[in-house]
């Protein structure tokens, strides 16, 4: 089974608190994405980034949630802690789905991963809607618990507890994944 790590939406409007769309608490979950990003390196197992990049004036969701990650500007670029590196791959998306109009569902499948590792905020939106086109497709999913935060906080358990009844996920903490991926290297 081929892991990615797929980091969503972790980016100045939602992570900030002066961000257009301020995601409370997720700034909390940056060191947690940041060593599970450095453990899929360390075994070359692909990292994903899937960002927002919303058209001015012209995306649905912008007419629901305001503007927010607009294509270009200061608060669509990933907080400088998680800043893509050399070998990362990036898919820009205009709705809450990572997999809706993007390449994601190609570029996963050319790098052979069947599992993906779901990261970032928020739970309740982008995340799950990633989560459910996922399992759409086949892919076997885990969400990170301690590496994903739900708006309010509060809701966070019952939006994982949600995924895993759906859509079969596998909710882990970030050092359970990172215990994972030492022992089937080692094997």
């Amino acid at each position: 089974m081929k892991k990615a790590l797929i980091i969503v939406d972790m980016l100045n409007d939602f992570v900030r608190p002066n961000g257009k769309l301020y995601v409370p608490k997720a700034e909390e979950i940056i060191p947690n994405i940041k060593a599970l990003k450095q453990a899929f390196k360390e075994r070359n197992l692909p990292v994903i980034y899937t960002n927002d990049s919303h058209l001015p004036g012209v995306d649905a969701e912008l007419k629901l949630w305001g503007e927010h990650a607009v294509r270009g500007t200061p608060g669509a670029q990933v907080v400088d802690e998680l800043k893509p590196e050399e070998g990362d791959f990036v898919v820009t998306k205009r709705r809450y789905s990572a997999f809706f109009g993007t390449d994601l569902d190609i570029l996963l499948r050319e790098l052979g991963v069947d599992e993906v590792v779901l990261t970032g905020v928020a739970t309740n939106v982008c995340v799950l809607h990633t989560a459910a086109d996922a399992f759409f497709r086949g892919y076997k999913v885990v969400v990170v618990s301690d590496g994903t935060m739900a708006v309010p906080a509060e809701d966070q358990n019952r939006w994982l507890e949600y995924m895993k009844t759906v859509y079969g996920a596998k909710v882990a903490r970030t050092t359970e994944i990172i215990e994972e991926l030492r022992s089937s290297s080692s094997s």
